[in-house]
């Protein structure tokens, strides 16, 4: 199963030592690999981490981005922050060496999950507690994979069944754990507040949460 990550999670892993990127939605831990090749060449990785480096690649080829140096005529790689790892030097030398194989940005090992395309913010009230908590999601993350952020505030999350209120405020609803909010009938409405110049956290939707021993509850 694919994991999906939102941005300011990718944000938080912004040093040497613990660094991840994006590159056309695909999320990367660079960390080990940056441990492994310490150097002038790495430093670009390295002031980049957290961030989203897409553009310093061609989406189409999946390589290195070009563009053609007017004074010598040479297509030349594009690293508007500087030479990086695996990239080739502008001149010939024999100190380039190509024994690392794949480049660091298409070798799949570095792929931990993929950028979400579009986070969501939820209200999680556990019924048993009337605690609340605010989680940032990934808008196709299913209510399982909600569930396990859930674990942070909650080590006992999956003894809860997860349900919604319908729409028209009747009842509770159970909510199918293998489908994401929008397919549970918890639709994603920042487009339409935009429209109508409301801030995107006037209304976070609710996720009520119950204890499944809880004789209470019908």
């Amino acid at each position: 199963m694919v994991k999906y990550f939102h941005s300011t999670e990718v944000a938080l892993h912004n040093s040497a030592d613990d660094c991840w990127v994006s590159i056309h939605g695909s999320v990367l831990d660079l960390s080990e690999f940056l441990g492994a090749n310490r150097g002038p060449l790495a430093q670009p990785i390295i002031e980049a981490s957290g961030q989203d480096i897409s553009f310093w690649f061609d989406k189409a080829t999946g390589d290195v981005k070009t563009y053609m140096d007017p004074d010598r005529l040479l297509t030349l790689p594009y690293t508007p922050m500087g030479r990086f790892l695996h990239v080739p030097p502008p001149e010939p030398t024999s100190e380039w060496n190509t024994d690392f194989g794949t480049p660091w940005w298409k070798n799949e090992n570095y792929i931990i999950g993929r950028l979400s395309t579009k986070p969501r913010k939820i209200n999680v009230v556990n019924t048993l507690t009337q605690q609340e908590h605010l989680l940032e999601v990934c808008s196709e993350e299913t209510i399982s994979e909600i569930q396990e952020r859930y674990v942070a505030f909650n080590g006992h999350a999956a003894s809860y069944t997860w349900k919604r209120l319908t729409s028209d405020g009747e009842k509770f609803v159970v909510m199918e754990m293998d489908k994401n909010l929008e397919d549970n009938g918890v639709p994603d409405e920042d487009f339409d507040f935009e429209k109508l110049h409301i801030p995107d956290d006037y209304y976070v939707p609710v996720i009520h949460v119950y204890y499944n021993d809880d004789l209470t509850i019908a």
